[in-house]
């Protein structure tokens, strides 16, 4: 239509039943359409409730060990891991270290070699701390096989 005045762009959309929208407020003179707000609105939402459903989500499933673990609760829990990774999540393995537990970091690093030993052929490291971050130790496995 060009450039209309603001009165006559508002009495041009109650003539035709729909809405002026404001598109270009940086312009000079900002640019505005005659067009149906609640459709485009609607419109809007339901393009990103689409793309939320093609979106891809990753769980990442925690495993806590201690650094003085027992064999039974050691077994358990790598189980546990290792379902998790068959069922297509990441493992995230943190070993919690407390007292004196602090002072042999070697004790930690020890059970992380073990399970990653232990679930190599259901999973791949992808990341892992040198040492310890506060009182703790973190790796993080990837499953390698697709999700049953």
């Amino acid at each position: 239509m060009g450039i209309v005045a603001i009165e006559d762009a508002r009495r041009e959309a109650q003539e035709v039943g729909l809405d002026l929208v404001e598109v270009g407020p940086k312009a000079d003179p900002p640019v505005v359409r005659i067009l149906d707000w609640g459709k485009l609105k609607y419109e809007r939402d339901k393009k990103k409730r689409e793309s939320k459903k093609k979106a891809h989500v990753i769980d990442v499933k925690e495993v806590k060990y201690r650094p003085n673990i027992e064999d039974h609760d050691y077994d358990i829990k790598t189980k546990r891991a290792r379902r998790f990774l068959e069922q297509g999540k990441k493992v995230k393995v943190t070993i919690f270290f407390r007292y004196r537990q602090l002072r042999r970091p070697e004790l930690g690093a020890e059970i992380l070699d073990r399970v990653a030993k232990e679930l190599s052929d259901v999973s791949e490291v992808e990341g892992r701390t040198t040492g310890l971050e506060g009182r703790r130790m973190i790796m993080v496995l990837g499953p390698t096989a697709a999700p049953k």
